[in-house]
């Protein structure tokens, strides 16, 4: 009995970022204690992640996804999260733009605007060149293949001279436990000076990525001002991040 319902919960997961007990007792038919003891095992087999009220396939990912691989995923969520924090930017506003897929969604919605942005990312860059209404800065340093986007020192150097009013953060893993979190540490420091540059700090993450955990820790989410995500994350998760304190906007 045990591995149909292993099988039932690990199904309804792989379509489900994220589940409640009472979602998967539905699900199953099963008790609340039943799904409860079939999760701590599945927990202990490292088949799936607990969250506090909630559980996870385990996702903890080994390495970043390219941009090709992610342009494509998730994108209608990624593009009302843009739109949305498009609405936040008013003319002559400074925004630092960090490298990924959601931010390049962003910077379409910015093309008519006059503001001035920097960014490490190249997509956005090439994207923005050539407008004229548009103040565009890379940050410049080393090039990472897999994000298209620069790293390092140098672009950690440019992070420390500029203060801009905005900081639109990205990222692959977040949660309230362990925060937003990276695949290496060069990413994680870069990251970290983004949030640290800006006045106002937005992360824009679809509610995909919400559970899953990488290696570096950037920061806890106590450290953005507002997080924009879709309406598909769950509404428990929901209330915990309104109750520590961050403002969410579900898009």
């Amino acid at each position: 009995m045990f591995q149909d319902r292993q099988f039932k919960i690990l199904e309804y997961l792989s379509t489900h970022n994220l589940a409640t007990v009472d979602e998967l007792v539905a699900y199953t038919n099963a008790s609340a204690a039943t799904i409860r003891r079939d999760l701590i095992k599945l927990d202990a087999q490292g088949e799936v992640y607990r969250l506090h009220g909630s559980v996870s396939l385990r996702k903890t990912a080994v390495r970043q996804p390219t941009t090709s691989e992610k342009i494509t995923q998730h994108h209608e969520a990624k593009m009302r999260i843009a739109a949305s924090a498009s609405k936040m930017i008013k003319d002559n506003d400074s925004l630092m733009l960090d490298a990924g897929t959601t931010t390049i969604e962003l910077a379409r919605n910015l093309l008519e605007r006059r503001v001035k942005i920097i960014t490490t990312d190249l997509n956005i860059g090439l994207l923005l060149c050539g407008h004229d209404n548009l103040s565009v800065s890379l940050t410049g340093g080393n090039l990472d293949g897999s994000s298209q986007s620069c790293t390092g020192d140098l672009a950690r150097q440019m992070l420390e001279r500029i203060h801009p009013k905005f900081s639109f953060v990205s990222c692959n893993a977040w949660d309230l436990e362990h925060g937003i979190t990276a695949p290496t540490a060069e990413k994680a420091h870069l990251k970290s000076d983004i949030i640290d540059a800006a006045a106002r700090v937005v992360l824009l993450a679809d509610s995909s990525k919400y559970g899953k955990v990488q290696l570096f820790e950037v920061a806890p989410l106590q450290k953005v001002d507002e997080i924009i995500t879709d309406k598909d994350l769950p509404q428990e998760i929901s209330r915990k991040i309104q109750e520590a304190g961050i403002k969410l906007t579900l898009v």
